[in-house]
């Protein structure tokens, strides 16, 4: 005859309703959003809600002591239509772009192979280098910067003690005004140089062995080992600097008084965007600029992404 046993519940089991398991599901999400709740009042009132307005004056004339008013795409279309002043200042930013962000490369990626060498003396030689690109973007540095270049500067000195003498004002000649802040933008190629070390000891030394077995040479193996290893780290390099070189703004606005000048020679998009908008009171357009900036720089970014897909080698692909 079979008997049934009624068992007891595990001691070290427990049952939970539905109800309850919801209820703590709520009690976690809620303590999730209330610590991201700093991040999302930041995030709605500096990014998110500036942006919106500035959408939105855009497309209107606003003068800030009055209120805005509707004018539909006039603003874009006067400012590639009718303002010769806004294709200055994107010629001014794309020259200053093309040249000064592959010079910033070819400094960084040389000085990094000359360290990756085993120099004696690493650590110092690398916080120099990199100094100037913690420093580079200051009002100090530019104004420094003004004060080397101008007629009676250092510059001019020097020159004149190996019998070059002259009085030419770099800063203050249209010719060789933008120059100056070229060569100040590839000083401070540092930032850009340690990246590219740390992915110079990320190279096997394996693979340079093999390629000197076969042959190769020095510039064969930078050619057929370095780069296309290094193409992730040039592709971030070029990318980030592509992004900063739009938003160019310190120096030439502290060489140039704020002007942009002389002749428009240093009229950065950002400091005829900055002038709009805060001397000329013309929000309206000056938020058109800055959504025009903004496109610019997305495709930039996605030309490059784009680009990336043929020139940039990744170790896992096949």
């Amino acid at each position: 005859m079979a008997v049934a046993i009624d068992r007891p519940p595990d001691a070290g089991t427990t049952r939970t309703s539905p109800a309850a398991r919801r209820g703590s599901a709520r009690h976690e999400n809620l303590s999730g959003y209330l610590f991201l709740s700093p991040w999302l009042i930041g995030f709605v009132t500096i990014v998110a809600g500036p942006m919106a307005a500035s959408l939105y004056f855009s497309f209107t004339h606003y003068s800030v002591l009055r209120s805005p008013k509707w004018t539909g795409v006039d603003n874009y279309l006067r400012m590639l239509t009718e303002d010769p002043r806004f294709w200055t200042s994107l010629e001014v930013t794309l020259t200053y772009l093309v040249t000064s962000v592959p010079l910033v490369q070819v400094f960084a990626l040389f000085l990094a192979a000359i360290l990756n060498r085993g120099v004696r003396g690493l650590t110092v030689y690398r916080a120099v280098f990199y100094l100037p690109s913690l420093i580079g973007g200051s009002v100090a540095i530019a104004i420094l910067w003004r004060y080397l270049f101008d007629g009676d500067g250092l510059l001019n000195n020097m020159l004149a003690t190996v019998g070059l003498s002259t009085e030419h004002s770099w800063i203050g000649s249209p010719e060789t005004s933008l120059w100056t802040l070229v060569i100040l933008n590839v000083w401070q190629f540092g930032a850009a140089m340690i990246i590219y070390l740390a992915g110079l000891r990320q190279i096997p030394a394996e693979l340079y062995e093999s390629a000197a077995m076969d042959g190769a040479g020095a510039a064969r193996r930078f050619w057929s080992v370095t780069l296309p290893l290094l193409s992730p780290v040039i592709f971030f390099n070029v990318l980030m600097n592509v992004v900063s070189a739009f938003q160019a703004f310190n120096t030439a606005y502290i060489v140039s008084n704020g002007t942009g000048g002389p002749a428009d020679s240093t009229l950065f998009y950002t400091l005829y965007l900055y002038q709009r908008g805060f001397l000329d009171f013309d929000m309206g357009y000056a938020s058109a600029l800055g959504w025009g900036l903004l496109v610019l720089v997305a495709a930039s970014a996605a030309g490059l992404f784009a680009l990336s897909r043929h020139l940039v080698f990744y170790g896992d692909e096949r």
